[in-house]
């Protein structure tokens, strides 16, 4: 057996020991080097931004505001809380957020975005920005990016402010706004919807592609569209603005989509997700899509108050969202405490998907 016999020897143990030690509790040191946080990059439109839900960020008054309306309460702010609370496969979670409302297909990858926030909008409006793939600095360290994107491009708020006006006046069970979008002879857009379908796709696969160029190693979720109509069209109240109904100021008459068109405003939300899908199995790079609408079932727009995940026409929102807002040449107004909400996801909307979009980026990393 080995003794010590010198106190040389000893003095030489000794101070490996100590070097040892001093190696084990620096920060940084071999033996508890942190994991390197993974870098998400959030990309979307309204829907992704969270427009009116939770407080705006970057707050009211800020210098960095862009007129995107991000806000506090968007389901990739919810899943990066989520994060923090578990990291996912034990690593950090740093999250870049530049989704933006009314951004089209386009203007995530190629295109630059002139916002359109009416909330405290600068003299002059808001400058224009760079495409989102561009502003999220998207790269080959990039881990996961997830997209909400392609309604604008149809644009599908168009398409429900026509169901709207045509549908005024009309039989419950008549079709005029989709007639008009089928025929394609639609004065105010002649684009019929088939073309709109075929050309979105196309735009998709575009988009992803330069996402994969930009992120080659990222692990990209794309992400649909929640269910916004009722199975049963019927049961929505033609008259009830916090559902498929609007007032235009200074006017006397309520718009209304018929039941026909709402019935058809489903579809063509479920098709824009088909397309999403089929665009993601496409660029064969191993993507994912996220299906949001199966979960969101029985939550739509004409659902009661305390059950449904997408706002009306005019709806709940935050304080500082208006309750007059321009859409093209008329001026929605909205009464008794209601504000513009104009068909989107509530909190309990973001919370749903940003459940979805957590498990999906976890599986992602796993």
């Amino acid at each position: 057996m080995f003794h010590l016999k010198t106190s040389f020897a000893r003095k030489v143990a000794l101070g490996a020991l100590t070097a040892l030690a001093l190696v084990a509790a620096v920060p940084g040191g071999a033996a508890s080097a942190a994991p390197e946080p993974v870098q998400w990059a959030a990309l979307g439109d309204s829907y992704t931004a969270g427009v009116f839900v939770g407080s705006p960020r970057p707050e009211l008054g800020s210098a960095e505001r862009d007129g995107c309306d991000r806000t506090t309460g968007a389901y990739p702010n919810l899943a990066e809380r989520r994060f923090t609370v578990e990291p996912p496969a034990g690593r950090p979670v740093k999250l870049t957020d530049f989704s933006c409302g009314a951004s089209t297909i386009a203007e995530i990858a190629t295109a630059r975005q002139t916002p359109i926030s009416p909330v405290q909008p600068p003299e002059g409006g808001w400058p224009s920005v760079d495409a989102q793939i561009e502003r999220a600095g998207l790269s080959a360290s990039t881990d996961v990016v997830t997209i909400g994107v392609g309604g604008n491009s149809l644009p599908f708020g168009k398409i429900l402010a026509s169901c709207l006006i045509l549908g005024t006046g009309q039989e419950d069970d008549a079709t005029p706004c989709r007639d008009a979008y089928e025929r394609g002879d639609f004065v105010l857009d002649p684009e019929s919807i088939r073309d709109k379908f075929q050309r979105v796709f196309r735009e998709y696969v575009t988009m992803l592609e330069a996402v994969h160029d930009k992120a080659p190693n990222a692990k990209v979720i794309t992400v649909g569209y929640p269910t916004i109509i009722p199975a049963d069209a019927t049961t929505c109240d033609r008259q009830d603005t916090t559902e498929l109904a609007a007032d235009i100021k200074d006017a006397e008459t309520r718009l209304s989509a018929t039941h026909g068109d709402i019935a058809w405003l489903g579809q063509v939300n479920t098709e824009l997700n088909t397309i999403i899908e089929d665009a993601t199995d496409l660029v064969d790079y191993g993507y994912t899509y996220l299906d949001t609408a199966t979960t969101s079932t029985g939550h739509d727009a004409c659902q009661p108050r305390a059950t449904k995940w997408v706002e009306g026409v005019c709806g709940q929102a935050g304080p500082y969202w208006p309750t007059d807002l321009n859409v093209g040449l008329v001026t929605l107004k909205c009464s008794d405490g209601n504000r513009a909400t104009l068909v989107h996801p509530n909190a309990a909307g973001h919370a749903n998907t940003a459940t979805l979009v957590e498990a999906a980026v976890r599986k992602a990393l796993t």
